[in-house]
């Protein structure tokens, strides 16, 4: 998201498994931080960050797990901090799926570390929690040089931050209860680019509300803003456009629905994917009695303006009959072959996933099961270098044998290893 806006980040305690009120209030206010993380970023949050709380090795490494299921819950950026002591640190927070790692620059040997982790996965990858103004003032040019952001975590210090900080990176402001003309101000100031902790976690439903409010007050929040107007439409006898929803990952065609002006603006104002129920003539927020709610990605028009397509995250069955997709009807199917290259991938991963749980006789992917993960390794090298040996050939097709081969014995550790296809996806996304 650019740095423009002004973001509202809830924010996640992580200690001994559930998630607690804040560093000094252990207090339990989830037991389930996983769906609390999904809660938050199906509700309008424009990041997650999640600070880690744990005590020991064992601790620590449960914390990482959970932070890697929050990863891959949470569909916008999440920022990790806590228990960073060494650059794996930041290297498990990052490959957990976090969009930054955080130092805690109340430790002089963090700071020492940003030059370091900055240079190994970058600038924009580094966050610096600090505590007062005087630490981010003795560090200045440490951070003008390897820190994206900064994280005020004491907000006695918030005063003097705003008033004396002119950097480059931006304060995230950690806070308690404010009211909402505070939140205002605050968020008013050149040098806060955001607003996380109780504030924002206590009003998460309210958020759609609060940028709106932001809007009002000139201030630049991440919404749904949309290029056309609703009489931009063309729209059909009833007044309705025609809407067909896909899932945003997969692409596929889950629903056609319809819209009116009132439900047009209700999902560009919530996020949440609205129509007009022609049946029962009444506006209908997509799961609100089933729970399965579709939230919007991204919403075009087709060349006619009389049609939208939205790209969404579907929660659960997009169909009232408990389907994923309503277009389950197969009335004509003509044998082809799949090239949609995630497909097949997906297709070929199916065929492994299913000898490792149900073994067949004579089965070669089961033969490197059993054989176990040092002959995986072993074929996985073997083929490697076989690419290497292949590209210096000048035909073609032998190198697209030898990387077909790489694939498959890969895909076969990927299985044994428990890695999707998904969370490489999303691994290479990051690094666009």
């Amino acid at each position: 998201m650019s740095s423009q806006y002004k973001k509202l980040v809830p924010c996640i305690y992580l200690y001994k498994g559930n998630a607690v009120r804040d560093f000094a209030d252990i207090t339990i206010v989830d037991t389930d931080p996983v769906k609390l993380a999904k809660y938050y970023s199906d509700n309008s949050a424009d990041e997650l960050l999640v600070f880690d709380m744990s005590n020991g090795d064992t601790e620590h490494e449960e914390a990482l797990d959970m932070i890697k299921k929050i990863c891959q819950e949470a569909e916008v950026p999440v920022t990790g901090a806590g228990n960073v002591k060494r650059m794996e640190d930041i290297k498990k927070l990052l490959y957990a799926g976090c969009r930054k790692a955080a130092l805690n620059y109340s430790r002089q040997d963090n700071i020492a570390l940003s030059e370091e982790v900055s240079k190994k996965f970058g600038k924009e990858k580094i966050a610096a929690c600090y505590a007062d103004f005087e630490t981010i003032e003795n560090n200045r040019d440490t951070i003008e040089r390897y820190v994206e952001e900064l994280i005020l975590i004491k907000s006695s210090a918030l005063r003097e931050s705003v008033d004396k900080w002119d950097g480059e990176a931006k304060i995230l402001a950690l806070l308690q209860d404010v009211s909402l003309d505070k939140l205002m101000e605050i968020l008013s100031f050149p040098a806060i680019g955001g607003i996380t902790g109780y504030a924002i976690d206590e009003n998460v439903k309210e958020l759609p509300a609060i940028k709106s409010l932001c809007q009002g007050n000139g201030i630049k929040v991440n919404t749904l803003d949309s290029a056309f107007q609703w009489s931009d439409f063309k729209k059909n006898s009833d007044g309705h456009v025609t809407v067909v929803v896909q899932d945003y990952k997969t692409e596929e065609v889950l629903m056609v629905a319809y819209m009116d002006e009132e439900a047009y603006h209700t999902t560009l104002r919530t996020g949440k994917m609205t129509y007009f129920s022609r049946s029962r003539k009444e506006l209908w927020v997509k799961g609100e009695t089933s729970g399965h709610y579709q939230y919007v990605k991204s919403l075009t028009a087709d060349c006619d303006m009389d049609t939208l397509l939205a790209k969404v995250s579907q929660v659960g069955a997009a169909c009232h009959t408990g389907n994923r997709s309503c277009f389950f009807h197969e009335i004509y199917k003509k044998e082809y072959e799949e090239t949609n290259p995630l497909k097949v991938l997906e297709s070929v991963m199916n065929v492994i996933k299913d000898r490792k749980v149900h073994p067949k006789e004579g089965s070669y992917t089961n033969y490197l099961f059993e054989k176990g993960i040092d002959k995986i390794l072993k074929k996985l090298g073997e083929e490697a270098t076989e690419i290497v040996i292949a590209a210096k050939n000048p035909n073609p097709n032998e190198i697209k044998y030898e990387i077909s081969d790489f694939l498959y014995h890969m895909m076969v550790l990927m299985v044994e290893k428990g890695v999707s296809w998904e969370e490489i996806l999303e691994e290479l996304a990051r690094r666009e």
